[in-house]
C-alpha cells in the first residue's frame, strides 16, 4: 500500500457532522470534500457509530467515502472499497484477551447492580462494546467511582470511556477492553498501512476522543467542542508532553469559525499548510 501524503482520521458526530448547536461555516464541507478527493489523500471515519449509523450520516449529510472506518468506539476496523465493507477479524485477535474470558452479557450482569446505567439498544452493543446511558442529573463521579471499582473486583483489563450527549444532556458510557480504544484502533491501522504521526491528523471534539486528543498523533480540537473537553484536553496533553501535538481551532482560516469542518481543515492547515489553500480560490488538487 502507497503511503498517503495525509491519513485523515475523524470523529463523526459534531466533529464533521454539524449535529451540534453551532453553526458552521457553509463552504466548510466542500472543501473538505476537495481535500480528501487526492490520490494522496485516505480518509478514516472514527466513531462511536455502527456500520449501520455510519452509513446513514454518510447519505444524510453526502459525505465523501472513507477508505477505513473505525466503528463502535474502536471496537471494529473496516476497509471500505465502495459498497464493499471488509471487517479487520485480525483486530479482535488483538484485543479480545482484555476481558480475559468474561462475555459482554456476564459484564452487563454484573454492572446491573449499579443505580443509573440504562443499557442501549441493541444495535448499539457489540461482542467487545458494552454501552449505557448515564441521565444528565446523576452524580457522575460517584457513578464512575463505583462502575470502576466492579470492574476491578472482575479482575479484567477495561477501558471505561465517558462522554456526554449535549443536545440530550445525557452521559453514554462505554465499557471496552483496554486494548480497544479510538487511539489504539488508530495506531493500529497506522501499523498496517504504514503510515505515522507526521502524516497523520486526527480530529475530533467530546470525551470518548480524549485519549487520541492527548497522544502523540497530530490532533485538532474543533472550535465547537465544550469547554469542558477543552480543558481536559489542554490539561491531559500537557500531561503527558504532548502538548505540541494538540491543536485547538479558534476560526479565522479562510475566513471560517472553526466549527465542525471548518475546524478540521483550520488543523490539516496548521500541520500540513501544503496540503489546504492559502486563500479559498487557491485550492491546491494532487
Amino acid at each position: 500500500m502507497t503511503r498517503p501524503a495525509l491519513l485523515l482520521c475523524t470523529d463523526m458526530d459534531r466533529t464533521l457532522l454539524p449535529n451540534g448547536d453551532a453553526d458552521e461555516s457553509p463552504q466548510a464541507m466542500d472543501l473538505l470534500s476537495r481535500l480528501v478527493s487526492r490520490v494522496d489523500v485516505q480518509l478514516a471515519y472514527v466513531s462511536g457509530r455502527d456500520r449501520k449509523l455510519v452509513e446513514q450520516a454518510i447519505d444524510e449529510y453526502h459525505l465523501p467515502r472513507a477508505d477505513f472506518v473505525i466503528g463502535d468506539v474502536g471496537t471494529n476496523i473496516y476497509t471500505v472499497d465502495g459498497q464493499h465493507w471488509l471487517k479487520w477479524n485480525d483486530w479482535h485477535d488483538e484485543i479480545q484477551h482484555s476481558w480475559r474470558g468474561l462475555t459482554h452479557d456476564e459484564l452487563h450482569r454484573s454492572l446491573s447492580e449499579i443505580d443509573g446505567l440504562q443499557l442501549q439498544e441493541e444495535a448499539k452493543q457489540n461482542r467487545f462494546k458494552l454501552s449505557y446511558y448515564v441521565p444528565g442529573d446523576v452524580d457522575t463521579d460517584a457513578l464512575l467511582q463505583e462502575v470502576r471499582q466492579l470492574l476491578a473486583d472482575l479482575n479484567i483489563d477495561y477501558n471505561a470511556v465517558w462522554s456526554i450527549d449535549e443536545t440530550l444532556d445525557q452521559g453514554l458510557l462505554d465499557i471496552l477492553p483496554a486494548a480497544a480504544s479510538k487511539y489504539h484502533a488508530i495506531d493500529y491501522l497506522l501499523r498496517r498501512t504504514g503510515c505515522d504521526v507526521n502524516n497523520t491528523v486526527f480530529a475530533g471534539d467530546s470525551g470518548n476522543d480524549i485519549d487520541v486528543l492527548c497522544s502523540p498523533l497530530h490532533a485538532v480540537l474543533v472550535a465547537n467542542a465544550t469547554n469542558e473537553v477543552r480543558q481536559q484536553a489542554q490539561h491531559l496533553a500537557m500531561l503527558r508532553g504532548y502538548e505540541n501535538a494538540l491543536y485547538i481551532a479558534r476560526g479565522g482560516y479562510l475566513g471560517m469559525n472553526g466549527n465542525y469542518a471548518a475546524g478540521i481543515l483550520e488543523g490539516i492547515q496548521h500541520y500540513h499548510p501544503e496540503l489546504v489553500p492559502l486563500q479559498e480560490g487557491d485550492y491546491v488538487t494532487a
